[in-house]
């Protein structure tokens, strides 16, 4: 079984809770909004990170940064992209089994045409009365398992 860190939003804060809950996976996804170079750093001192540009990430750090990125891990294809509004493809049928996006603060799993969309919400600074959370998803050989992570703060 391959686990996978889903971490969006942060906006340059990333909480010990978020690293704690990461811990252990073999590979981690931002889906944007990072707020800074350090974060991708830190985040890759735990796993091998593939991360995406959000709205706010508009500093000189960011510009080698995609807008969206493709990610295979376990035999399965993931599309990753900030805010879900701006996904222009079909992506059951391009052959992607996850969408990783962020934006909205709103932790979200739920399956569409056979494709697993997963936000895991927001790990940074709280926006009004959302949770702060991150997401794991676990895949093993067909099944794929997404579960939000509210972190105690």
């Amino acid at each position: 079984m391959i686990r996978v860190g889903l971490i969006s939003d942060t906006h340059g804060l990333l909480r010990p809770e978020a690293l704690a809950a990461l811990e252990g996976v073999s590979h981690i996804v931002h889906a944007g909004d990072i707020g800074g170079a350090q974060i991708l750093t830190q985040l890759g001192a735990i796993a091998p990170v593939t991360a995406v540009r959000g709205n706010n990430d508009r500093d000189a750090w960011a510009h080698g940064i995609a807008e969206h990125e493709v990610v295979e891990l376990g035999g399965k294809s993931i599309y990753v992209l900030h805010d879900l509004k701006e996904l222009d493809l079909d992506p059951g049928a391009s052959g992607f089994s996850v969408v990783v996006t962020g934006h909205s603060h709103k932790p979200l799993i739920v399956t569409r045409d056979d494709v697993l969309y997963v936000n895991p919400g927001s790990a940074g600074p709280r926006r009004f009365k959302l949770p702060i959370s991150v997401a794991i998803l676990e895949i093993a050989g067909e099944a794929i398992r997404a579960e939000i992570r509210e972190l105690n703060l």
